[in-house]
């Protein structure tokens, strides 16, 4: 016998959960049930993220979304508090650096225009004025760099752990089965059928399910422009210490690196195919990154691995931005993915405007139309410049 609910959201990472965690706070009534096939969250790319928070963006929309994601992640630990046990999530506002060569600065100083626009404060450092970020900064074949020092990292694991336990405590509830396909009635979302067989019914279905969610809508027969794409991070020490902590600093070959602890983390966007794939591989730092990383930062010569990991981008192909919003073809049927890597940083937003969407029908909060599903066939697509 069907299980009834109210709300279905596919998907417990921290998109899912913090529209959840923003519906019952938002005063929603009814009941909302969410569904994540892996309870201990081992392949999620929530934990797998590099944890990079960062208001530079090249998009006003994705403006807009860090800098109300900024506020909620700085009062996060006591916001989602749960019995008195604050929601530590180790945000370091260490800053987010993007270095730049000769050719690039003419596009970062347009960058810096808007977002200043909107209350960022973004500067564009000249050549010499790196050495106050990053003393150790070999800038010989740089022009400058564009530094926020508002930005930084966190613990995604935490952030995603946080909206989850508060969500639970709002009376959501959480079931660790995989859905195998939305279920549809009148050309209505109306449920979802479990890969067990039981089956819950729902007027409202979110899909939040990741790189798992282009396959999901592809069996309704809605495909969704998303591939999933292997991003692996190694995690390595150095022989000697840098005299400062790092913001996630972004090298001009797309090669970034930051402060774990006191450790360090490195990755780069590199081509590969569409696949779920895990293995990550020593040979990916020794071959693409370690070269780079010696030459910009002497200290980075003498580096042992420590460890590695993959996780995995929902790569939107068509401009690599989320999909919010109602599907225009099937009523009832929500989405909240593609988000090429900027989840974990834009859920806080995302979170919001969706709980105003399914309960108010509109944004308020924030404008979020611009990432709705019909701008691929409006030819209204938006291209972001600034995708690590």
């Amino acid at each position: 016998m069907a299980k009834q609910t109210d709300i279905i959201i596919v998907g417990g990472g921290v998109v899912g959960s913090s529209i959840a965690y923003h519906l019952l706070q938002d005063g929603f009534e009814g009941s909302v049930t969410i569904f994540e096939k892996d309870k201990i969250y081992e392949f999620a790319s929530t934990p797998r993220s590099a944890g990079g928070f960062r208001q530079l963006f090249t998009t006003s929309v994705n403006i807009q979304l860090s800098r109300y994601g900024l506020q909620k992640y700085k009062t996060f630990p006591e916001d989602m508090a749960v019995d008195g046990e604050k929601a530590e999530i180790d945000f370091k506002q260490r800053g987010y650096l993007f270095l730049a060569k000769n050719e690039n600065m003419e596009q970062l100083q347009k960058q810096l225009q808007l977002q200043q626009k909107y209350g960022v404060p973004a500067e564009l450092l000249a050549k010499e004025e790196l050495h106050s970020i990053v003393p150790e900064l070999v800038i010989d074949d740089l022009q400058g760099g564009l530094y926020c020092s508002e930005d930084g990292y966190l613990d995604p694991y935490s952030v995603m752990q946080g909206y989850v336990r508060k969500t639970k405590e709002l009376g959501g509830t959480y079931v660790y089965e995989e859905v195998e396909t939305i279920l549809t009635e009148k050309g209505k979302a109306a449920g979802v059928q479990l890969g067990n067989g039981e089956v819950y019914k729902a007027p409202v279905v979110i899909n939040c399910a990741g790189p798992w969610a282009p396959e999901l809508s592809e069996k309704i027969g809605l495909p969704l422009p998303i591939v999933p794409l292997k991003r692996q991070i190694i995690q390595f020490d150095v022989a000697e210490p840098l005299e400062k902590y790092l913001p996630l600093t972004i090298d001009p070959t797309g090669v970034y690196f930051r402060h774990e602890g006191d450790a360090l983390i490195t990755g780069f966007s590199e081509k590969v195919k569409p696949g779920i794939d895990f293995r990550w591989k020593r040979s990916f730092f020794e071959d693409q990154l370690w070269p780079v990383l010696a030459e910009r930062v002497p200290n980075f010569e003498r580096a042992k691995i420590n460890r590695g990991w993959a996780g995995i981008y929902s790569h939107n192909t068509k401009d690599q931005n989320a999909i919010i919003g109602k599907h225009p073809q099937l009523d009832g049927y929500y989405m909240a993915c593609g988000f090429s890597g900027h989840g974990m940083q834009q859920a806080p937003g995302v979170g919001k405007g969706m709980s105003e969407l399914i309960r108010k029908g509109r944004y308020e909060t924030l404008d979020l139309h611009p990432l709705c599903f019909e701008r691929f066939a409006n030819n209204e697509l938006i291209i972001e410049g600034a995708v690590v």
